[in-house]
């Protein structure tokens, strides 16, 4: 029975949260350990999706010639240069309307609760499950309503938090770029003969799953921010840069990043204009169809192969488990964890088909 599959994965399984349940027991003792962790977690991940980005081009300059410093030091040179004609372009605009915004936060917040009100003067008129569920739900959204000013305050202290955190990603940036190639056989040093070859193989193709969505990624988040921009701008929306920057950043959460841009804006259009609500409505669909039709099947084609219903039940369980971090980065983590379960079958595959060959050959 010991060799039966599913007796070995039970036993990993068990082993694995006996391992969790004493790593919690202990947690006092690691949390030096986790407060460096959350220090440098930002700085680190941000690092991490920047060498992804520029790696491409400084595989182009070392088969230039290029000597790795000259090619580093092209590679700073160049995203400092866009990060000078982003600031100056587009920094300016969306700086205005984040105070504008901040500035008139409390007169939105009355609105949005004289529309809660004008609702909830109109439930006599509804059926008596609706009447009571407006009745159950009107007190949590007034609270909301009401928390929607410090939420802006908030959001934006939050912003200026990371931005001091943003000082450290060049650092992790340049040594990453400097070292990348030695970290697989750091790794496999550990090892030796065909697993460490397995080790090396698998750690390629976690590269490559990474490098396929955040390249992807953010190419499909940039696309939609624009789509957006020029759809708010056209009907006239206020905030348009604020609010197409916003779908930018949640367009990062696969499938629900759309979905949770189009909110603020919703808000925002119908207060400005009742119409403007179905307006914004219109352009979220279409920028939306155009990102899952067009730009996505060709940008990230099928590199990651996982199902549309697998991506919402684990971006809905990381975001009850970990929040706003655990929906970003759900869906890498369960990709990198599928990549690593499927070479570890198919090296399983490749012994028990070696041990049967040797078998039969005796």
């Amino acid at each position: 029975m010991t060799k039966k599959l599913w007796f070995q994965v039970g036993v990993g399984i068990l082993l694995g949260l006996l391992i969790i349940r004493m790593f919690i027991e202990v947690k006092g003792i690691f949390s030096p350990l986790f407060i460096i962790g959350q220090t440098i977690f930002l700085p680190l991940l941000l690092g991490g999706v920047l060498f992804y980005l520029t790696r491409p081009i400084l595989n182009f300059l070392d088969s230039r010639g290029w000597k790795r410093w000259t090619s580093l030091s092209a590679i700073f040179v160049g995203l400092a240069l866009v990060f000078w004609v982003f600031s100056s372009l587009v920094g300016p605009a969306i700086t205005n309307q984040v105070n504008d915004l901040v500035e008139e936060a409390p007169a939105i917040t009355q609105d949005v609760e004289d529309m809660i009100e004008e609702v909830i003067n109109q439930k006599d008129r509804l059926p008596d499950s609706i009447e009571q569920s407006i009745n159950d739900q009107s007190s949590k959204v007034t609270d909301i309503a009401k928390g929607f000013s410090n939420w802006v305050v908030v959001f934006v202290q939050s912003i200026a938090q990371g931005l001091f955190a943003l000082i450290l990603v060049p650092f992790f940036l340049f040594y990453i770029l400097k070292d990348h190639e030695k970290f697989a056989p750091f790794v496999a040093n550990f090892f030796s003969g065909e697993r460490k070859t397995w080790i090396r193989k698998t750690l390629v193709d976690i590269d490559g799953t990474l490098k396929s969505y955040i390249q992807g990624q953010l190419v499909v988040s940039v696309a939609v921010g624009i789509l957006l921009l020029i759809g708010y701008l056209t009907i006239g929306l206020k905030y348009a840069f604020l609010l197409a920057f916003f779908g930018l950043l949640t367009n990062v959460i696969p499938f629900l990043g759309p979905f949770i841009a189009v909110i603020p804006a919703l808000i925002i259009g119908f207060i400005q204009e009742p119409q403007m609500a179905i307006y914004v409505a219109i352009i979220m669909l279409v920028a939306q169809q155009i990102e899952s039709n067009l730009i996505s099947p060709n940008v990230m084609g099928r590199a990651l192969h996982i199902h549309p219903l697998t991506v919402i039940t684990i971006i809905l369980a990381a975001g009850n488990i970990a929040g706003l971090w655990g929906i970003i980065l759900a869906i890498p983590t369960y990709a990198v964890i599928k990549t690593i379960l499927k070479n570890a079958y198919a090296r399983r595959s490749e012994i028990k088909e070696a041990a049967t060959s040797t078998v039969e050959e005796e």
